[in-house]
């Protein structure tokens, strides 16, 4: 019996530093509130918005190009490839058909870098609305 309770205060330091953890991981993010949406972050799937997907592929940093890819608001910037062909017009009739609003805002781009393949915002660009 000794040596188990020799054990307990060696298990409860080793399990307390993890509750610790988790908890404080709890409580990094807050939990989002209804009708406080943010605009889509830069280099979000293109399937999850409305309209036609964009071609993003790139090699190089110079086979992207910031467009107006457009969106449910109105004007969206993205990084896609230079060659890409957006048409907010169509994004927005889209929208209308389905009955869709879109949250006002958008990330601010300067430049595009092509990372992992795809065109991705060189600054992460700023949050205007």
């Amino acid at each position: 019996m000794p040596a188990m309770n020799r054990r307990l205060p060696d298990l409860l330091s080793r399990l307390l530093p993890l509750a610790l953890l988790l908890a404080l991981a709890a409580c990094t993010a807050p939990a989002p509130v209804a009708g406080d949406a943010a605009p889509a972050p830069p280099g979000a799937d293109a399937a999850a918005a409305p309209g036609p997907a964009l071609d993003r592929s790139c090699r190089v940093d110079s086979d992207c190009a910031v467009k107006n890819v457009g969106n449910c608001c109105g004007y969206q910037p993205a990084c896609v490839n230079a060659a890409a062909e957006p048409d907010p017009a169509a994004v927005q009739a889209d929208c209308a058909r389905r009955g869709m609003a879109g949250v006002c805002g958008f990330v601010d781009i300067e430049a595009c870098s092509c990372v992992a393949s795809r065109c991705e915002p060189a600054d992460g660009g700023r949050l205007l609305r």
